[in-house]
């Protein structure tokens, strides 16, 4: 055993793990053939491999004839170190199959609060039931946060998504919006004809990113129309400007979608139906690795399912 360890000391920095994997197959299974089989390698890989790692401990390790194969007194020895790294990978593929099929761990997601609260509530409870392996955190804050710096496994994201080759992107909708008042306010303020009487009333407004408020953009056929009408209140958060607006604090924009169960109530109404808002494009965003984790995958297949299938279009009279 000491003539091992200290061959194995002089050779170390050059051993390949993967050798002594394929010497433990060799062995145990007693054929190159075999072993080739089990491992995908084609025979004379094994076999030049198995040759290359007799050169590094400079001795051998199997009696090899036409008819059969030994091992020499140093390769009985040896098996043994190199049993513990087929176990060591057997262990590691058994953890990874039982993470794939019973998806695991803690799953940072990012997201809109408008997301969860309005379209993701129910999604989200049926997800947390039916993976009891996942500790899902999700931070709702409006801050476009770093995947990578602060370990991040899912992002969703609305609008425009530039280049980045360490990410990756699935597209989840695409939203429409539109201008949305109560019964209350039109009472009182008159429903605008058209967008240049937007000027005359009260908007509910989404805060940008420059800490200014969003500009409208109107359009109607090839027809368009910019400007930021007048408004006392500005928020980041189209859920609240929702809220704002049944409450009859002013106009709001926002996705179609996310108004249409006010609008089903009759709490909210259309204005201006025949203009439209751009539409946004709802993307999950995660890091560009090949091997994607089974609870990211799991998550954004929740999100496409629960997303997907929606019909972000409201129908108006």
């Amino acid at each position: 055993m000491d003539m091992i360890v200290a061959n194995m000391e002089q050779s170390r920095s050059n051993i390949d793990p993967n050798d002594l994997l394929i010497f433990a197959h060799v062995a145990e299974l007693g054929s190159f053939s075999r072993a080739a089989e089990k491992m995908s390698l084609p025979k004379s890989t094994v076999s030049r491999r198995l040759a290359a790692l007799e050169q590094r401990l400079g001795e051998r390790l199997l009696l090899r004839t036409t008819r059969r194969q030994t091992l020499t007194e140093f390769g009985l020895q040896l098996l043994e170190h190199a049993r513990q790294v087929a176990s060591e990978v057997d262990a590691v593929s058994a953890l990874s199959e039982r993470r794939q099929a019973a998806p695991s761990g803690r799953l940072r997601v990012s997201m809109p609060s408008d997301f969860a609260n309005l379209l993701l509530a129910d999604s989200l409870a049926a997800f947390v039931a039916m993976h009891p392996g996942i500790a899902l955190e999700l931070d709702l804050s409006p801050r476009r946060v770093d995947l990578l710096g602060e370990g991040f496994d899912v992002a969703v994201r609305m609008g425009y998504l530039p280049d980045d080759g360490l990410l990756a992107a699935r597209r989840l909708n695409v939203f429409s919006a539109g201008l949305y008042a109560s019964s209350n306010y039109l009472r009182e303020h008159g429903q605008p004809a058209t967008p240049q009487e937007l000027v005359h009333h009260q908007a509910v407004r989404l805060l940008g990113g420059n800490g200014e408020p969003v500009m409208w953009t109107l359009s109607q056929g090839d027809v368009r129309w910019e400007g930021v009408p007048p408004g006392r209140v500005t928020a980041n958060a189209p859920e609240l400007l929702i809220r704002l607006a049944r409450a009859g604090a002013g106009i709001a924009a926002v996705p179609d979608y996310f108004a249409l169960p006010d609008v089903r109530q009759g709490t909210l109404h259309r204005v201006l139906p025949g203009w439209h808002l751009p539409s946004h494009i709802a993307s999950a965003v995660f890091p560009g690795r090949k091997l994607m984790p089974a609870k990211t995958r799991v998550f954004i297949d929740m999100l496409q399912t629960a997303l997907g299938g929606v019909s972000t279009a409201v129908d108006h009279p």
